[in-house]
């Protein structure tokens, strides 16, 4: 792949991250009855960046669960030795049952991560509400679905791809685009 740009740099990924928990505890009149829970494997990452911000602004904390779509995935694929699909398991702290939870992923791209996430979180409990917050949306949708909280939107080609790389998994914060 042949990197073309740049897009987001640490501070510019914080920025967005702030505004995004400040969108969220303004639309949900405060975190009273929320839940971030983020898709493997950047998405937890970004779940749990979002939660130490609404701490800091709440004063209060907010459950942060992770969820592994990959059972859901329409588009499985084998990963081990034996071709069975390797599966890391979800962990959610809290009951999501009436409860509003904001799934939370890095790139939302065709929608087809983010349908595979509804299903993992239904099969969970009913929540009152699922909302959507992605710390870039790339358009490209396949699915009729909408972030509610975006970070920055890029409007990419189809021969584009985005390579979000966090702290925690990748030693450096940025957004980038490639030519695949």
């Amino acid at each position: 792949m042949n990197h073309k740009a740049l897009v987001l740099d640490e501070q510019a990924i914080g920025r967005a991250l702030t505004r995004i928990a400040h969108q969220i505890i303004e639309k949900n009149k405060g975190i009273e009855e929320c839940v971030l829970v983020g898709i493997r494997t950047r998405g937890i990452f970004i779940a749990e960046r979002l939660a130490a911000k609404i701490e800091e602004i709440e004063g209060n904390p907010i459950p942060v669960g992770e969820l592994d779509i990959t059972l859901y995935r329409d588009d499985l694929t084998k990963k081990t030795e034996n071709q069975e699909p390797l599966v890391k398991g979800s962990h959610i702290p809290v009951p999501i049952t009436d409860k509003k939870v904001i799934l939370v992923d890095d790139v939302l791209y065709t929608g087809r991560t983010v349908r595979a996430g509804l299903d993992a979180i239904m099969d969970l409990g009913r929540p009152a509400a699922i909302q959507l917050a992605v710390l870039v949306d790339r358009g490209h949708r396949e699915l009729p679905i909408r972030a509610d909280y975006v970070g920055k939107n890029i409007p990419t080609s189809g021969i584009e791809k985005i390579v979000v790389e966090l702290f925690e998994v990748d030693k450096v914060d940025q957004v980038s685009i490639f030519d695949k």
